[in-house]
């Protein structure tokens, strides 16, 4: 199962083959809860989303294009996943927990996809450079950081960027040298707060 590309390992899997999307889980738990902690801001929401993206992902499954490639596709599910838990959890906090969780429980693939989720590094220079680059991550507005985290962490093509988001070649252009302006400010913010303890 390791030898087959993403693509075989889903259409197996829409065959029926089960243990092809746990492959798949597998196969992205690291890079998409990476990818999803930059994009929410804390761990617990980044699983939340993990499993979420993975039961789209089983809804959508009849729709996915298999001349298409899967990551750009899975990808673009938890951006929009993302997009989603930051609007609910933004709604919660303008009620100021007035109303009672209505978590929804995802049902039979609860199961699947419950994941280990490797503990934080231990290095305290790496952690500390992680936790700089997530508060200048959080410095910039949701579409600069969402553009950034595809084109520069995931490494999507222009083309694909546009293609996923639905947004013109130009626009995916300029919104990522804006994203980028935006985060090498927003470093050395971080970098000037850090050298000054008491700001």
């Amino acid at each position: 199962m390791k030898a087959l590309t993403d693509e075989q390992l889903f259409d197996r899997y829409r065959r029926g083959e089960i243990a092809c999307l746990r492959e798949l889980i597998e196969r992205y738990q690291p890079d998409l809860l990476r990818f999803l902690f930059r994009l929410v801001g804390d761990s617990a929401g980044a699983e939340d989303v993990f499993q979420e993206t993975f039961v789209q992902v089983h809804l959508a499954a009849a729709s996915f294009d298999i001349d298409r490639k899967f990551r750009p596709w899975l990808f673009t599910i938890a951006a929009n996943k993302a997009r989603d838990h930051l609007r609910k959890k933004n709604r919660r906090r303008m009620l100021e927990l007035s109303a009672p969780s209505g978590d929804e429980d995802s049902g039979s693939f609860v199961d699947l996809l419950e994941v280990d989720v490797p503990p934080p590094d231990a290095r305290l220079n790496a952690q500390e450079t992680s936790e700089r680059v997530q508060r200048a991550l959080d410095r910039l507005p949701y579409a600069l950081r969402e553009i950034l985290l595809l084109a520069y962490f995931q490494r999507l093509s222009y083309a694909q960027v546009a293609d996923e988001l639905g947004i013109p070649l130009g626009t995916v252009k300029s919104r990522l040298h804006s994203a980028v302006a935006a985060f090498a400010k927003a470093w050395q913010v971080e970098q000037a707060s850090d050298a000054d303890p008491s700001s």
